[in-house]
């Protein structure tokens, strides 16, 4: 995109953060509901289509770029943040394997948002990979599929669920292949789960999936090449917007760790003059620096088509490490009243530890890291 329209864009979404999305934070944590009207303002204003190709009616924000947007959204609500984070990544496992018909049937209005698609992967009975143990079998033009999911981001408004699962009787990646499946499909049952610590509103659902009746016409690509679209075309872009959100995060509770600090005074003295907390913000601004730079370069090798799984789980290793210092220094600055509800800084502490999880734990990201340079060697 154009430097002049990308910083036009750049204003626009700042300014969206620091007015309405404030009090649309508010209202979220009060009803503890991300409803559709949020998304229809988030698609009205053109947040859900940013990187998708212009080709197929999206914005075609190079991703680079697209990390700086996410990191300003990140700094409002978790949810919000979570809903552009999907929308902007979700058409990429599906590009490679759908035909035409399915790319106007699903992908085009999937990206112009005039339906939503969640990514439904996890498991409670296994990893979030070739240890998959939703299987479907064939049953005429159909597919029966039977199996469970959970921790179904937006499962409780998502049109689609784009569900990976087995072939019966296949292990490994073998097998493995992708479902749209409706909302509303016979043999489905969506049960919402209880409000999560932090990211209040995301709407989280178990599936129960009982001989549920899927057309094969649903079918994207062919078996064996599920997960293969799961995990390569979705996982690594993911894995860096998640690592951009922990730097929106940390810049935002850094800020307002300085306005603390220079706000509050203790025995004649504002915080912001004591050595303590000013090695603390020193610690904070360099922490925040050092994942950006990770991220940055993350998202430039993206662009290129030249990243490597470990360099993602790198930026998203260290920046979700880095979150944790950073929204511990902030909290510790603010004091006890950080503590209460209805302080930013204790939603944003909540928040910030949904992504220990999103997308990986820490020790996933480090068996990536290692494996790298072990089979290097």
């Amino acid at each position: 995109m154009d430097d002049k329209i990308f910083q036009k864009l750049k204003c626009e979404a700042r300014e969206y953060v620091n007015g309405p999305l404030r009090k649309m934070s508010q209202r979220i944590e009060e009803t503890g509901e991300c409803g559709k009207d949020i998304w229809d303002e988030l698609r009205a204003r053109g947040y859900l289509n940013l990187t998708a190709p212009e080709s197929l009616g999206g914005r075609g924000l190079p991703f680079s770029q697209y990390l700086e947007i996410i990191k300003l959204l990140s700094q409002s609500h978790g949810s919000v943040r979570v809903i552009v984070h999907v929308c902007n990544g979700i058409w990429r496992p599906l590009l490679p394997i759908v035909n035409d018909e399915q790319k106007e049937r699903f992908v085009k209005p999937l990206i112009a948002g005039d339906v939503i698609t969640t990514f439904t992967l996890t498991e409670p009975n296994s990893g979030s990979g070739a240890d998959l143990k939703t299987t479907v079998r064939k049953d005429g033009s159909d597919y029966l599929v039977n199996g469970e999911k959970w921790m179904i981001s937006f499962g409780d408004i998502a049109d689609y669920f784009l569900l990976f699962a087995r072939l019966e009787g296949t292990t490994g990646y073998d097998g493995t292949l992708a479902l749209m499946v409706p909302r509303d499909t016979q043999g489905l049952e969506i049960r919402i789960m209880p409000g999560t610590m932090g990211q209040t509103g995301t709407g989280h659902a178990h599936l129960e999936l009982k001989d549920a009746r899927v057309p094969v016409a649903n079918l994207l690509g062919e078996p064996g090449q599920g997960l293969i679209a799961a995990l390569n075309g979705f996982l690594d872009p993911s894995r860096i917007s998640v690592a951009m959100t922990c730097v929106g995060l940390a810049e935002r509770a850094l800020n307002l760790a300085i306005e603390r600090a220079n706000e509050r005074v203790t025995f004649g003295k504002p915080l912001a003059k004591r050595q303590l907390i000013q090695s603390y913000i020193a610690e904070m601004a360099t922490d925040i620096e050092a994942a950006k730079a990770l991220c940055q370069n993350a998202g430039k090798l993206q662009d290129r088509e030249a990243l490597l799984p470990a360099q993602a789980s790198m930026a998203k290793f260290y920046s979700v490490e880095m979150v944790k210092r950073v929204t511990d220094k902030a909290l510790q600055i603010f004091g006890g009243i950080g503590y209460f509800k209805g302080s930013e800084i204790e939603r944003i502490y909540r928040d910030a530890r949904m992504q220990w999880f999103e997308e990986g734990t820490a020790e996933t990201q480090k068996a990536v890291i290692a494996k790298h340079f072990f089979d290097k060697g």
